[in-house]
């Protein structure tokens, strides 16, 4: 399985989301998951993530490696799951989808959460706010991560997506 994480800047989101993953699917033994990361916007292409992003995650024990780049409607083929980090980043994401096989692959982080009771959680963007908010995001993320380990372990990572689509 190969995933992409997706937020809008690529510097604070998806590049912990992407490093929350890589530990965790290393942890469980899947070794046959790949991850990467993009962002919506090209703000930040070639830039590694934010300082506060990497600060809150080295502590947590997770490594940074990749830059900022742009999604693009070709990365579609380069991957099976599209994780997108909020509502915004799903509609900007489907805008570039070519099919519906595209548009299946698009699901929110949050799908994956303990508790989904009151809908799908977008994990909020913490650019430009306190610490408080790197600390926040990177507890939903992995929860929601811890989820999505177990629904690719349980062969489930199909029925959470498309309960989410038919939330659209």
């Amino acid at each position: 399985m190969r995933i992409m994480t997706v937020c809008l800047g690529n510097i604070c989101r998806s590049p912990a989301a992407e490093s929350v993953l890589i530990h965790h699917l290393a942890e469980a033994g899947l070794d046959d998951v790949t991850v990467s990361s993009a962002g919506t916007a090209d703000y930040h292409v070639g830039s590694t993530p934010h300082e506060q992003s990497i600060a809150e995650g080295e502590s947590r024990g997770y490594a940074f490696e990749s830059r900022a780049q742009q999604f693009v409607a070709d990365h579609f083929d380069d991957v099976d799951l599209v994780l997108v980090m909020d509502s915004a980043n799903e509609d900007d994401v489907l805008a570039l989808a070519r099919t519906p096989e595209d548009e299946a692959k698009v699901v929110r982080l949050g799908a994956f959460a303990r508790d989904t009771s009151d809908g799908v959680l977008d994990v909020p963007d913490p650019w430009g706010l306190p610490r408080e908010a790197y600390i926040r995001m990177y507890d939903q993320i992995e929860d929601a991560v811890n989820g999505l380990v177990a629904a690719i372990q349980d062969d489930r990572v199909g029925e959470i997506a498309a309960a989410q689509h038919a939330l659209r």
